[in-house]
């Protein structure tokens, strides 16, 4: 019950993290592009990378951290249904170009987020 709890706790706090970080890049960058999901899923992958190999491989993020961090604060954090809907948007509005790009920069961008967040994760672990 407390680890399902601390994940609720987690998830709480990378729910709201996301509605600041992408407030601010909606403010910073406008909103006719969701670059505020890009980003925040992109973060979201690079983080998962790292605290999973910090976790699991280096042994230096206890077991019930590494939960509450991935599944809970991550898990608030990244925003896979808000990017389902504003790929739908794009496509009901017949912008079929905007729509495959926000996909491949996603599936691309948080691919190589999340490689340079277990690279992250190996360099912190010294190796």
């Amino acid at each position: 019950m407390k680890r399902f709890l601390l994940v609720c706790l987690g998830g709480a706090a990378g729910t709201g993290a996301r509605y600041l970080v992408g407030g601010w890049v909606a403010q910073a960058f406008g909103s006719a592009f969701p670059w505020g999901t890009l980003g925040i899923n992109a973060l979201g992958s690079f983080l998962i990378g790292a605290i999973m190999h910090l976790g699991l491989v280096a042994g230096v993020v206890a077991p019930e951290l590494r939960i509450v961090l991935t599944v809970g604060v991550m898990g608030g954090f990244t925003t896979y249904s808000s990017f389902n809907y504003e790929t739908l948007s794009y496509l009901e509005k017949g912008a079929w170009m905007l729509g495959l790009l926000y996909v491949a920069a996603t599936v691309l961008g948080c691919f190589a987020a999340g490689v340079l967040g277990l690279a992250a994760g190996r360099a912190l672990a010294g190796g």
